[in-house]
């Protein structure tokens, strides 16, 4: 729409250029194919507990922290060294990931200043682990998925202590989720089963709606076994535990060879076997299984999927959103399409308006940032409070004008972001610029599951250059959670 608002608005004519930065699992409406996220997940594997002891070598590169350090840009498993490059080289192909391994001879932490710190990560694999995690790692690690990281713990079967100490994988993390200072009271709802199954595929459920069977990676059929184990689900303990594939002749509560649940804002999966994450390549000397490629599983879609679940990629999945408990169905924003004018939402002045010069989407006023053709800053803020145990996705309509002639240069901005109650961006879930401009409205829409039990603000930010105005129009925005 062109046209002028006051008499600061400059006439502009709407380039149609288009492109998006989307954090998460962004739904855009107009546009042909999934653009990179704005902020890619962090996922952080853990080394630091004995994953590559005996013939166990479940890494996805030898150049730690950074895989980037041996192929900045793999295109096949053995551009990266390890048994699980598979997975690693699939999510970098992404370009929506950023990975890191917590190198041998390092700690876990939480809240610290150094680069692996949990607080900069939004996943932690923990890939059949065999040493125990020490007091102040469990903390760490139950303190960042109950506020709203994602855990994926990789079992295998009881007396799989590769480094002979006494411990396998089953006692260590069954010691994570029953000797820890944060929750010791059956906090995921399951424990792991001391058993030791040599073989089968067992089965996934039939939910055509979970995101971890039916994501963007692929259908979940099947796993396998090659010597691992099961979990057992008390969702007594807690209702949001989930079971996703049984061992044959196992459904319920028992026998759950892969499951998923809540814990606080965080989410938590885990898996029965390490033979399915390994890709049978690795470093020489290593006896290794090519689970990854067995083509009587679909292992590999397990795995992603649930990677991308984990790191709220996805608005359903396992036990529901982000938090546990149920979830009724709502919109939580108030006066969303802005009909109501300067309620509910802080605003700079003149910002919600029923101006002619920038058609609503629907009824007759929206929220018009910036557009004057000189230096300014306009804000948009409300706060919600997202409910404990809902999936929730942010929607708004945007539309884009501008003076600009420029196809390669930001000069004016609009942020899309979440902030907590103190005023700390939590996320920038995209920036938008001159350079989206087009005609009409388009879709944007942002998985906020993550946040679930918080109170946060969801803010826009425009900034506009000196000459050449850009108008940033929002309308009929909305926050869904169930």
């Amino acid at each position: 729409m062109l046209g002028f608002r006051r008499s600061r608005h400059r006439l502009t004519t709407a380039a149609a250029v288009f492109g998006l930065l989307v954090a998460g699992a962004a739904v855009q409406a107009s546009a042909a194919a999934p653009a990179a996220a704005a902020t890619p997940h962090r996922i952080l594997f853990d080394n630091a507990h004995a994953e590559t002891a005996g013939n166990a070598d479940w890494i996805i590169s030898t150049s730690q922290p950074d895989p980037l350090g041996q192929d900045s840009s793999p295109s096949a498993e053995t551009d990266w060294t390890g048994a699980l490059s598979s997975w690693g080289v699939a999510l970098q192909q992404t370009g929506d990931y950023s990975l890191k391994t917590l190198p041998s001879g390092s700690s876990l932490a939480y809240g610290g200043s150094a680069a692996t710190d949990l607080s900069n990560f939004d996943t932690l694999v923990l890939p059949e682990p065999n040493t125990l995690f020490t007091t102040a790692e469990k903390t760490a690690i139950m303190t960042f998925v109950k506020n709203g990281g994602g855990l994926f713990m990789v079992s295998d079967h009881t007396g799989a202590d590769r480094n002979s100490d006494g411990e396998d994988a089953v006692e260590i993390l069954n010691d994570l989720m029953t000797n820890n200072s944060v929750d010791s009271t059956d906090p995921f709802g399951f424990s792991i089963d001391t058993l030791d199954i040599s073989s089968g595929y067992p089965a996934a459920i039939s939910d055509s709606t979970n995101a971890v069977l039916h994501g963007s990676f692929g259908t979940v059929t099947k796993s396998l076994i090659a010597d691992g184990t099961t979990a057992t689900l008390k969702p007594a303990d807690n209702s949001a535990v989930k079971g996703l594939v049984y061992r044959s002749g196992y459904s319920g509560n028992t026998g759950a060879f892969f499951a998923t649940s809540t814990f606080g804002s965080g989410r938590v999966a885990f898996w029965g076997d390490s033979s399915p994450i390994d890709d049978g390549t690795g470093q020489s000397g290593n006896t290794l299984y090519d689970g990854w490629n067995d083509t009587g599983a679909t292992n590999a879609a397990l795995a992603l999927n649930a990677t991308e679940w984990l790191a709220g990629g996805s608005s359903s999945g396992g036990g529901g959103g982000g938090g546990g408990g149920t979830c009724t169905a709502a919109q939580l924003l108030a006066n969303p399409g802005f009909e109501s004018g300067n309620t509910s939402w802080t605003a700079t002045s003149g910002v919600i308006t029923n101006s002619s010069s920038e058609a609503a989407r629907t009824g007759s006023y929206k929220a018009w940032l910036n557009g004057y053709g000189s230096a300014n800053t306009d804000t948009l803020s409300q706060s919600v409070t997202v409910p404990s145990g809902c999936a929730a996705t942010l929607n708004f309509y945007l539309h884009v004008d501008t003076a600009e002639t420029t196809t390669s240069t930001a000069y004016d901005t609009l942020k899309a972001q979440v902030l907590n109650s103190s005023g700390t961006v939590l996320s920038t879930l995209a920036t938008y610029s001159n350079l989206n401009a087009a005609s009409g409205y388009t879709l944007r829409s942002f998985d906020l599951s993550s946040y679930a039990g918080q109170t946060v603000t969801v803010k826009f930010t425009g900034t506009e250059g000196s000459t050449l105005q850009t108008s940033f129009v929002l309308d009929d925005t909305a926050l869904n959670v169930s």
